[in-house]
């Protein structure tokens, strides 16, 4: 704004600069309210999980891990199941811990490993859908 000589000129400054400090005032109460909200704790854990979510690298670590952990604890308790000897059943913790590692560091091997499994099992039924004589 230039120079304010008349009455009317003042008038007309006040009530521009008022107009602009309310949306100015709004536009603050706006950013402090998304701020505030930001750092809400619940807010941030929420945040900071559907980051993770959306990684594939940790994705495919969970997965990774869980698969490992499971085929652990399978060949687990195949083995125990068989035994009764205290020993047997230390020897059979250790096959799960030594499998479950073997599993989490190898995941590319398993899985190239299962996605043959299923694609022999899956060859088989096609062909016997296509010939049902052979059942």
């Amino acid at each position: 704004m230039g120079t304010i000589t008349t009455q009317h000129e003042l008038r007309a400054a006040i009530i521009h600069l008022e107009y602009q400090q309310t949306e100015e005032g709004k536009a603050l109460k706006e950013q402090f309210q998304t701020v505030y909200n930001s750092v809400k704790p619940a807010n941030i854990i929420l945040n900071t999980i559907k980051d993770l979510g959306e990684s594939s690298i940790i994705k495919d670590g969970i997965l990774n891990t869980s698969v490992g952990f499971g085929t652990g604890y399978l060949s687990k308790m195949i083995f125990q199941s068989t035994v009764n000897s205290p020993l047997k059943k230390l020897l059979g913790s250790a096959l799960m811990f030594g499998i479950t590692n073997l599993v989490t560091k190898n995941p590319e091997g398993i899985k190239l490993m299962a996605s043959k499994i299923f694609k022999l099992f899956g060859s088989h039924f096609t062909e016997e859908e296509k010939d049902p004589e052979n059942n």
